[in-house]
């Protein structure tokens, strides 16, 4: 019984709020009225240094070529681009059509830099000039998307910012004060998918593990569970996803306390012993949950390997593109999160 997929995991549930209405497909989120106890116009581009960000020439290329003119009616300002993960957003949104905005926003040592995305060049703007740029283009644009892949210092404020601008965001970004974003896009009413995990097939068999540990309370009582998680060597901690599931398995009467889960944070134990791809050292997120039946009879196994950044890109756009319809529908719900984007059922 196993959960494979191709690309990198780092996800963390900040607050049990965020936890609940991001597994539980039954459970709609909403904000309560108690909140506080609960949780340029296209601005020239100077003559700078070109930074390039696409991998290949062949890649760029294919990145254009294949977009879907269904979707080019949808902008889309990639902030943190000048990173891994909102450069592999940026590619992806390409690909299905979307159409990129010749700005974006970035911390202060990535301002006046200008990308170039396969002929597509993109200026960062800092700090400094971030809330006239953004109305600016948001004039321009009307039908802008903006999603977020900054930093976790960054999180507060720059939804502060998109609620201050009226703008629909999607935020990939995990961090900050979870409770005070979520009262932020409420007070402000604009429209947003919120989730600390953007994979689409990790959150449906997150959601599917929830499922039976509330509908088959005690199934696995007296086994014994034993977690192998491998990540890059600089995430020290237990990543958000194991600790679900470990919660799933707990509620589902299998014997297990977190700080049982066995870290793999060796580069060579993971080739060698978890069987990383050399290339992936970097950013991979293999996971393995073996229960075994008291008696030593009976074993289960359920396991999801992800190298990359692709599936996170894709579930990305999907969250775009659900919540640009959300917007033209002009949909009562405000806030999402990827079980609504799941839930829609017409993903690419």
């Amino acid at each position: 019984m196993a959960f494979l997929a191709r690309a990198s995991l780092n996800s963390s549930y900040a607050t049990r709020r965020e936890y609940i209405n991001l597994l539980n497909p039954c459970i709609d989120l909403k904000i309560e009225s108690t909140f506080a106890n609960r949780l340029s116009c296209r601005t020239p581009i100077p003559k700078k240094s070109l930074v390039a960000m696409a991998s290949s020439s062949v890649q760029s290329a294919s990145v254009v070529s294949t977009a879907e003119p269904r979707n080019a009616g949808t902008s889309i300002m990639v902030n943190g681009c000048a990173g891994k993960m909102g450069r592999a957003v940026l590619e992806a949104a390409m690909a299905a059509g979307l159409n990129p905005v010749p700005v974006a926003l970035g911390g202060p040592e990535d301002a006046g830099k200008i990308l170039d995305f396969g002929g597509m060049k993109i200026e960062i703007h800092g700090p400094s000039d971030r809330e006239s740029v953004l109305a600016s283009t948001f004039r321009d644009h009307p039908d802008l998307i903006v999603v977020d892949y900054t930093v976790p210092a960054a999180v507060n404020d720059n939804a502060a910012l998109y609620s201050k601008v009226g703008v629909p965001f999607v935020m990939g970004t995990t961090g900050g004060d979870r409770e005070l974003l979520y009262k932020t896009v409420d007070d402000s009413n604009v429209y947003a998918v919120i989730s600390p995990q953007m994979g689409k097939q990790v959150v449906a068999f997150l959601a599917a593990m929830e499922i039976m540990s509330e509908q088959f309370p005690g199934a696995f009582s007296g086994y014994d569970l034993k977690v192998m998680e491998s990540h890059q060597a600089s995430k020290l901690d237990v990543s958000g996803t194991a600790k679900a599931v470990i919660s799933c398995f707990q509620k589902l009467g299998a014997k297990f306390d977190e700080e049982q889960v066995q870290l793999i944070r060796d580069p060579k134990l993971q080739v060698e012993m978890v069987g990383v791809p050399e290339e992936h050292l970097s950013g991979h997120a293999f996971h393995t949950y073996h229960l075994t039946s008291p008696d030593g009879t009976v074993n289960f196994e359920f396991q999801h390997n992800v190298c990359g950044r692709s599936i996170y890109a894709e579930g990305t756009v999907d969250a775009t593109l659900f919540l640009a319809k959300k917007v033209r529908s002009k949909a009562d719900k405000r806030i999402y999160d990827m079980i609504d984007v799941l839930r829609e059922g017409n993903m690419r």
